[in-house]
């Protein structure tokens, strides 16, 4: 009984409820300095396992070989000059003298374009004359598309001459510029007397050259022309 008397009473102060020895009684200092230190070590390594859970919601995704869109150029419309009578030209054309040329440039497309060249009819294309700026009643036979000697500046015998305007001209996206091309018209000497005081037509250009894109509308009124 005694015997049973002392495991009760060891079991309450040393051992657990149950009156069974405790893990580690008994056991030497050193070793229960080992089952503390397993313990840490066991801790650890389970925060590390939640650690790594964590940091695999985060993984980086990349795309597919060959992914990509898809993109569309606009189309290109032709720029449309036409005459106009306004401003009035400054250089009058005389025989023998040059005057100005006043011209609009319109730019159907949705991006600003920029001219830098001109291209030019022969030098035996020649204006016709009118009675009025709006260029509505010919002069007739006297000062006409035969007679008139009134001819682009600089103009050769090879048609498309090619002539680099002296400032460059961008016309707004979907907008007009208006332009006096100076002293771009020239009349023969033997120019008719029919053609005196007389508003002309010049021929139309054989083309320009021009690029789109990106570009800041040159300001009204513009001043531009080729000088050879």
């Amino acid at each position: 009984m005694t015997g049973i008397q002392d495991g009760g009473a060891d079991g309450g102060a040393d051992g657990g409820a149950d009156g069974r020895t405790p893990p580690g009684a008994g056991r030497s200092p050193r070793w229960n300095r080992w089952m503390r230190r397993r313990r840490i070590v066991l801790g650890a390594v389970g925060c590390l396992m939640t650690t790594s859970v964590a940091v695999a919601a985060g993984w980086a995704v990349d795309v597919a070989p060959g992914s990509s869109g898809q993109a569309r150029a606009a189309t290109v419309s032709n720029l449309a000059i036409t005459a106009t009578a306004s401003p009035a030209a400054g250089n009058l054309l005389y025989p023998g003298a040059s005057g100005d040329v006043v011209a609009r440039i319109a730019n159907p497309n949705p991006f600003p374009v920029t001219v830098t060249e001109v291209r030019l009819p022969t030098a035996t294309t020649y204006a016709v004359a009118y009675n009025d700026s709006a260029l509505t009643t010919a002069t007739g036979a006297g000062c006409d598309a035969t007679t008139s000697l009134v001819r682009y500046t600089h103009a050769t015998s090879t048609p498309g001459s090619t002539h680099v305007l002296t400032s460059a001209l961008t016309v707004p996206a979907a907008g007009t510029l208006t332009v006096t091309f100076t002293n771009a018209a020239s009349m023969d000497t033997n120019s008719s007397n029919a053609c005196a005081g007389r508003y002309f037509r010049m021929p139309s250009l054989a083309g320009v050259t021009a690029t789109g894109g990106a570009g800041t509308p040159t300001a009204e009124p513009a001043t531009s022309g080729w000088s050879s």
